[in-house]
């Protein structure tokens, strides 16, 4: 893969993800260097345990924030050369990961969250159960003659897919679970506006299509990327089924091998889907200069009958790309919230006395007489609720309701 990845990350940053080739020698710093940072994650997890067995009986309370964590790294350099002799940036920053999840985590208890929506506590990362990921900051690496050097002497050669729009923060090395390593830039962007439209355009999230909207020409259909990968994907595992080592031995290389492949399915599938939304919001944003999305968190149908066909639509992606995209190009996208949207009328805002089963896939309005397939309809409510102007199923703009139109 020679493509550059963008992730927006919030109106001003943004990630460009670029392939690196790794030699035999950079590759042994690297893991050297993750060795010494897991090994600096564990501490701060047993640190904080041991903070936290502390506080149970003590009277007065000691923390565990990044000063203290960032005292014990002090320490452990003075006194270890196996872990002075690699960089200290990436161990530092670890340490402020660290910070990060603990503080989510705190977060989440202190405001009574049930134990299935909290993020849980940070744990010890096991050699064989994570892949390696280091974060530099600006003083912990250099781009030079188009190489990646980072501190500690690793240089690594980055496959430029395309230039960076400007001089990165910030850099994370990381390697995937086919070997293959990757560096994600962090660099400061500007909104490319687009040309005005005056379109607005409503979209209602679902499973037998992955996004409808006002616009048939909009609507995006279920790919079935994941189906289509199934049959190959199962041969694969069956084979790690077969060969699956018992608990405390290493895995064969039949095991090996066929978990790579298992692995290189999914990467394809989940490429696909990337593609595929990407280029749809691509073209969404391009036609629309208003967005009224449906606020879906999918996570729900993780566990009812569709679970598989909802998984393999990815809404949950598809709506960061489009989110990303339109604030890339300067859009605007309302969030609208999903209750009773399949309840309530795009026409007269009546709602249905009862829910509709999903079987039932049109909407017929017993106040109005209004009649539409279902999804259309709740496209349409989209508008209604963001305030925007919900045209009719014909296209026409009802009596008085304002500009602009929708498609």
């Amino acid at each position: 893969m020679t493509t550059a990845n963008r992730q927006t990350e919030d109106a001003g940053h943004a990630r460009y993800t670029y392939r690196l080739r790794v030699s035999s020698t950079a590759r042994t710093g690297l893991e050297a260097e993750w060795a010494r940072c897991r090994w600096v994650w564990n501490e701060c997890v047993a640190m904080s345990r041991k903070v936290h067995a502390l506080n149970r009986d003590a009277a007065e309370k000691t923390t565990c924030g990044p000063a203290q964590l960032d005292k014990m790294l002090t320490e452990a350099r003075t006194a270890m050369g196996w872990l002075r002799e690699g960089a200290s940036v990436p161990q530092q920053q670890t340490i402020r990961d660290f910070g990060k999840s603990r503080a989510k985590a705190l977060k989440d208890i202190k405001a009574g969250l049930p134990m299935r929506q909290r993020a849980g506590m940070p744990r010890i990362k096991r050699k064989r159960d994570v892949l390696p990921s280091m974060n530099y900051t600006r003083r912990g690496f250099r781009l030079k003659d188009g190489r990646l050097h980072l501190a500690g002497g690793i240089a690594l050669t980055v496959v430029w897919s395309r230039d960076l729009p400007a001089d990165p923060t910030s850099v994370r090395v990381y390697r995937d679970s086919l070997g293959h390593w990757y560096a994600s830039f962090v660099v400061e962007t500007a909104i490319e506006p687009l040309p005005a439209t005056g379109a607005v355009i409503g979209i209602d999230w679902g499973v037998k299509e992955t996004a409808t909207t006002t616009s048939d020409a909009h609507d995006l259909p279920h790919a079935q990327h994941g189906k289509t990968a199934a049959q190959k994907l199962a041969r694969y595992q069956k084979q790690m089924a077969r060969r699956k080592p018992a608990r405390g031995k290493a895995a064969s290389k039949g095991y090996r091998v066929a978990s790579r492949a298992a692995a290189k399915v999914h990467k394809k599938v989940a490429r696909q889907r990337q593609d595929t939304a990407r280029k749809w919001a691509k073209t969404v944003v391009r036609d629309f200069d208003q967005l009224a999305v449906e606020d879906f968190r999918p996570k729900f149908l993780a566990k009812s009958t569709m679970a598989r066909k909802a998984a393999d639509a990815a809404i949950g992606a598809t709506k960061t790309a489009l989110t990303e995209m339109a604030r890339k190009h300067g859009r605007t996208v309302h969030l609208v919230h999903p209750a009773h949207t399949t309840m309530d009328c795009s026409e007269c805002g009546a709602r249905t006395k009862h829910a509709l089963p999903l079987s039932e896939r049109t909407y017929a309005c017993t106040a109005c007489g209004a009649v539409s397939p279902r999804d259309k309809n709740s496209a349409r409510v989209m508008l209604v609720r963001a305030g925007l102007n919900p045209a009719g199923a014909d296209g026409v703009r009802p009596p008085g309701a304002p500009l602009p139109e929708a498609a």
